[in-house]
């Protein structure tokens, strides 16, 4: 029998893109998202994959496809500054944010419920239900767990040992208004993808839109990201924020130490091409995420779904994580569309998803190893 009534946690771009393809489809979807002010400004600029672009198709929204920044070219620079290789290679980053907005825009406001942490989940001969952090318990035939990195869901299907395992490097990383960046930086790094590689580091950065998501010259952000080695016995202090809590896997910009900061500022100065060394400064709150590296055993249980990186978290490298979010969402809509029962949906579901988001993994490590970060 197909699912009545289908619960989604987690309310960020890959729970909206299920949410929404699931509502069109004529089912009974609500999701449920913990944050109580909402997730916007929270995303930079994202490198579109085929997945995406299918998904703006599907709801009607390919015009975003042109709402974004060109780099026309790819260059690596050597410590000096110079430009060691240039390769014509136009790409275009569109906006985390309007993205985001777009889709939460697009599935009617009661269908999206934010304020409610799930606190316990489970499933039971009728169906799966979650109990919130307010008291309250909500049921249904299907919960897809769209929850992230930190999966609450991820326990029940995978177990509770299931967890993100650290590869041994972070990303630091800034969004500095257009305006900020010094000119002789902007001259050499703007409208190109750059790269910088160095013994145990890698650097990129790139033009994103505007926090509201403007194409504008004057009105854009640059996006830097620096991958560096942090052994494992040091993350605990790299991850401790300036209230000198432990946070699990990232920190948030303004909750970065002080001093951390300028540690990082001071190691841009002796490790960075000039250009970057000025990104670095000109960021006045950056950020940062520490890398994992996670593939499920199996995707489903008898009422509950993972998807995205509650399924599999794979480097940032790959640049395929909204991809990989969308690639399940069509999957779980198919899958749930095509069967009348919904343990075959289910099960062609994990046959689906399962191999790709292994593949994404893998492939993530292997850039990785490339890379020699760690």
């Amino acid at each position: 029998m197909k699912p009545t009534r289908i619960l989604i946690v987690g309310g960020s771009i890959g729970g909206l893109f299920a949410a929404n393809l699931l509502h069109r489809a004529g089912f009974d979807v609500t999701v449920f998202e913990r944050s109580v002010h909402g997730l916007e400004g929270r995303g930079a600029g994202l490198v579109a994959q085929r997945e995406v672009f299918d998904i703006l198709r599907e709801v009607g929204v390919e015009r975003l496809a042109h709402f974004g920044v060109v780099a026309q070219e790819r260059i690596h620079l050597d410590r000096s500054g110079a430009v060691l290789q240039r390769q014509h290679a136009p790409q275009t980053q569109l906006s985390w944010d309007v993205l985001f907005r777009t889709f939460r825009d697009l599935l009617p406001a009661e269908r999206y419920v934010g304020g409610r942490q799930a606190v316990e989940l489970g499933e039971d001969a009728h169906g799966a239900w979650i109990r919130f952090a307010d008291g309250g318990i909500e049921r249904g035939d299907l919960l897809i767990g769209a929850d992230g990195i930190g999966s609450r869901v991820r326990g029940t299907v995978a177990g509770p040992g299931s967890q993100p395992a650290y590869v041994g490097y972070v990303t630091w990383r800034g969004l500095v208004p257009e305006r900020d960046m010094p000119e002789d930086a902007a001259r050499q790094l703007f409208g190109r993808f750059a790269f910088f590689d160095a013994p145990g580091a890698h650097m990129l950065g790139y033009l994103v839109p505007g926090a509201d998501g403007s194409t504008t010259p004057g009105e854009r952000r640059y996006n830097w990201v620096w991958y560096r080695g942090v052994a494992a016995e040091a993350l605990d202090a790299a991850l401790t924020d300036i209230d000198g809590v432990r946070r699990p896997y990232s920190l948030a910009p303004g909750r970065v130490r002080p001093e951390a900061v300028e540690t990082l500022r001071a190691d841009a100065g002796r490790a960075l091409p000039p250009a970057f060394h000025a990104a670095v400064l000109a960021e006045r709150a950056p950020f940062l995420h520490a890398i994992f590296d996670y593939a499920a055993p199996h995707l489903t249980s008898p009422h509950i779904a993972l998807m995205g990186d509650a399924a599999f978290v794979a480097r940032p490298h790959t640049a395929m994580g909204v991809a990989k979010a969308a690639g399940d969402a069509f999957a779980l809509r198919d899958a749930l569309s095509g069967h009348d029962d919904l343990a075959a949906a289910l099960a062609a579901y994990e046959a689906a998803r399962a191999p790709a988001g292994r593949a994404i993994v893998a492939y993530g490590q292997r850039l990785g190893r490339s890379l020699e970060i760690g």
